[in-house]
């Protein structure tokens, strides 16, 4: 497996990959301390919960969604921010179309493809 991402990363050079009904996601730089990632969801469509040893945090770039963390939900739109520490159940649902830049530490090796 390629343990680092190339210098530049250009939108239109980079294959969006099927993260889920809805959901899609485009890999933006990693090496093996660190994942940047961009996933484009349209309305309804869901995030599953789910858990994983990576810290995340995200940046809510356009759209609405309800996550929820460890059991707390809450709504956040364009401009908010999320944190998720390592192992918490987390998920959400796409209230207005939208995209999230996540960012993973240490990287999402699941998320690489050959």
């Amino acid at each position: 497996m390629k343990q680092n991402s190339d210098h530049f990363l250009h939108n239109d050079e980079i294959d969006w990959q099927f993260a889920g009904e809805g959901v899609t996601r485009q890999i933006m730089g990693y090496d093996n301390q660190i994942m940047l990632v961009k996933v484009k969801f349209e309305k309804g469509a869901i995030g599953a919960e789910h858990a994983h040893p990576h810290t995340q945090t995200t940046y809510v770039a356009s759209g609405l969604f309800e996550f929820t963390i460890d059991g707390k939900k809450e709504i956040v739109k364009s401009g908010d921010g999320i944190y998720v520490a390592p192992n918490l159940l987390h998920g959400t649902v796409c209230l207005e179309p939208g995209i999230l830049i996540d960012v993973f530490s240490p990287m999402r090796e699941d998320f690489i493809t050959e």
